[in-house]
C-alpha cells in the first residue's frame, strides 16, 4: 500500500490491512459512541482498510467516509487481504499477548470480533462504495475543512519505512486541511510495529506549530496514547459548516 498512489488491482500492500470494529476504535481513540452520534458533521477514517466504522457508525446517525488506497482492488479483494492480517494478528497474540491484545479482552472474543467486522465492511462497501474512497495520504481527494473528526490508525507512525518524518508532517498537515476549523485529527499509534515509539515526536510537534497547528498527546488507555491536532486558533465552538457534498470528492 504505496503512500501517494492506489495500489495497482492483485498488488499486496505492505502494510497490515486491519478489519477493526466500531467498539475498538471508540476504546483506542478515547470515543463514545454518544459523542459519535453528536458530531455537527460527517468522520474520515484514513486509512480505512476494511473496518467497520462506517457500517456500524450509521446506525448511530454519524456519516463515515473511509479513505484507503486498498479500495481500487474492490472490497471483495481487500476482505481477502484483511483475512491475512487476522492470521498475523492472532500469530502475534500467540507470540506477546500482553502486546497486542487489550487489557480487558481474550483472544478468541477479540478475533471474532474482527471477522464479524470483516463480514460488514465487505456487505457495506459493496452496498455504499460512495462512502469508500480510493485515495492515499499525504493527498487525499476531499475539499478543506470537510469533516468533524478525522481518524488515523495504525499508519503514520507503524510504519515508518513508508512514512519517514518528512512524509508524517505533510501527512498531518494533509489530515487537518480537510478538517473543519472547530473539528480534531486524532492518529495512534504513536510507536511503529515493533512497539518502539517514534524517535522524533518533540521535533515534529514543533514543526506542527510551525504550520499553525496544535497538538497534544492524550492518553486513552493504560499504555494507549493518541496524537491529537487542531488549527491553533480555532473558530467559536459551534461555528461547524461542512463542505458542499458535490465537493467532497473532487480532487484538489
Amino acid at each position: 500500500m504505496r503512500p501517494t498512489t492506489p495500489p495497482r488491482p492483485g498488488a499486496g500492500p505492505p502494510v497490515l490491512v486491519t478489519s477493526r470494529p466500531l467498539d475498538e476504535y471508540c476504546a483506542s481513540f478515547g470515543l463514545t459512541r454518544a459523542a459519535l452520534g453528536r458530531l455537527p458533521g460527517p468522520v474520515l477514517d484514513c486509512p480505512g482498510g476494511a473496518a467497520a466504522l462506517a457500517a456500524e457508525a450509521r446506525a448511530l446517525g454519524c456519516e463515515v467516509v473511509a479513505a484507503d488506497p486498498g479500495y481500487a482492488l474492490g472490497p471483495h479483494r481487500l476482505a481477502a487481504l484483511a483475512a491475512d492480517g487476522w492470521a498475523t494478528m492472532a500469530a502475534a497474540i500467540r507470540r506477546d499477548p500482553r502486546r497486542h491484545l487489550p487489557a480487558d479482552r481474550r483472544p478468541e472474543k477479540y478475533l471474532r470480533s474482527w471477522d464479524r467486522a470483516r463480514g460488514l465492511f465487505t456487505a457495506d462497501a459493496t452496498a455504499h462504495p460512495d462512502r469508500y474512497v480510493a485515495a492515499a495520504l499525504p493527498r487525499l481527494p476531499f475539499a478543506d475543512g470537510t469533516f468533524a473528526l478525522t481518524l488515523s490508525s495504525y499508519l503514520l507512525f507503524a510504519y515508518p519505512a513508508v512514512f519517514g518524518p518528512a512524509e508524517q508532517l505533510r501527512a498531518l498537515r494533509e489530515l487537518v486541511r480537510v478538517t473543519a476549523p472547530d473539528g480534531e485529527v486524532r492518529v495512534l499509534p504513536l510507536h511503529d510495529e515493533r512497539g518502539r515509539h517514534c524517535p522524533h515526536l518533540t521535533e515534529l510537534r514543533a514543526a506542527l506549530r510551525h504550520h499553525r497547528i496544535a497538538s497534544r498527546v492524550l492518553r486513552t488507555g493504560p499504555t494507549t496514547r493518541v496524537l491529537t491536532l487542531r488549527p491553533a486558533h480555532p473558530p467559536r465552538p459551534g461555528s461547524y459548516r461542512p463542505a458542499a457534498r458535490s465537493a467532497r470528492t473532487a480532487p484538489k
